[in-house]
């Protein structure tokens, strides 16, 4: 019986880790030996979700990169933006792959990140070496990186809707206008006063209007797409639900005669091999229910002919296949892997 790949998790506290540690217990070829988190150190992993009781006995570890690069092949970092860069160098000189889940590794030009993240970078050799974590657009890129940045929930959804347009140059590029709706748990696991069930309950409200930090890394990738310079209009909104998220992309069509159908069948050549993600027929649209657990994502096309322009609208589990399942995906690729190998492609349905 061959031996299972050790796998650990710095940052395993947050719904990020625990997703991971879900997919990481249910998948067939990797074992989790190292959960780490300074803030956590001591605590058993499970007395933190106590649902995992029954299911695994490790406590969570003071980080100590040494002892992480000793013992793991794969290590997941769910931090906070700005300390993956810190402590990544240190654990692919140890050998190992790394996935980053924060914003750490997710732009080419650093000085984009900084300006952004307001955090200067020292890691400069190492960064240039990241590969952006979307499997769709670049498979093969990821299939041979040692370092993964994953990309941020919106991103993922909001690139999965516009990619096709963008690559065959369906759009007026500067026309495109992203609205995105989130589930509270993108807000992560730490109390704010936003996210209580009094506040965000019965409500529904846009927040970081014209300057959220989603709008650069989404830039950088229609950028590559449209080869050319792209701004877009992102606009996200918090919606009174766990987990979810609901992307609907605008743009002027360049070609008015285009109709669904002649959209619906780029999409899925488009897609033809990419098994996580699903062009829906004529007249349906997703909904979020559809991808909750799963890390799928569903796209809808939409024609208007009255204005001339395409309505693509597109619905991911935002902790899976826009955090936890997504990076799983990718460690599937760079290990050789079948991609979808222990990920969920099915939802809980209602």
């Amino acid at each position: 019986m061959t031996s299972k790949v050790a796998v650990g998790i710095i940052g395993a506290s947050g719904y990020g880790g625990v997703q991971l540690v879900r997919l990481l217990l249910e998948h067939p070829k990797l074992e989790i030996v190292y959960l780490g988190g300074d803030s956590s150190a001591g605590k058993q992993f499970a007395s933190l979700y106590p649902h995992l009781f029954h299911r695994i006995d490790l406590n969570i570890e003071a980080i100590d990169l040494d002892e992480v690069a000793a013992r793991c092949q794969i290590v997941f970092l769910g931090l906070p933006n700005g300390l993956a860069c810190d402590m990544t160098p240190k654990l692919i000189e140890g050998g190992c792959k790394v996935l980053d889940l924060s914003a750490d590794y997710r732009f080419r030009d650093l000085s984009v990140y900084t300006a952004w993240y307001k955090k200067e970078r020292t890691d400069i050799a190492i960064a240039s070496q990241a590969v952006y974590g979307l499997p769709e657009l670049y498979r093969d890129k990821i299939s041979s990186s040692q370092l993964i940045g994953c990309p941020g929930c919106y991103p993922t959804a909001s690139l999965l809707a516009l990619s096709p347009l963008l690559k065959q140059g369906l759009i007026l590029p500067e026309t495109a206008i992203i609205d995105a709706k989130s589930g509270t748990s993108g807000g992560g696991r730490k109390a704010k006063i936003n996210l209580l069930l009094a506040e965000a309950d019965n409500s529904l409200g846009a927040y970081g209007v014209g300057n959220h930090r989603h709008t650069p890394e989404i830039e950088q990738i229609c950028r590559d797409l449209a080869r050319q310079d792209v701004k877009v209009q992102f606009t996200p909104h918090l919606i009174p639900m766990p987990r979810g998220i609901l992307s609907t992309v605008y743009a002027t069509l360049r070609d008015p005669g285009l109709v669904r159908e002649d959209l619906i069948t780029i999409y899925n050549a488009f897609y033809r091999a990419s098994p996580c993600v699903n062009i829906l027929p004529n007249g349906i649209y997703p909904q979020t229910k559809w991808a909750y657990g799963t890390n799928l994502c569903y796209i809808g096309v939409e024609v208007d002919p009255r204005t001339g322009r395409v309505i693509v609208m597109s619905a991911i589990d935002n902790l899976m296949k826009g955090q936890a399942s997504q990076a799983v995906q990718c460690l599937n690729l760079m290990m050789g892997w079948d991609e979808t190998l222990g990920l969920p492609m099915l939802s809980f349905y209602p």
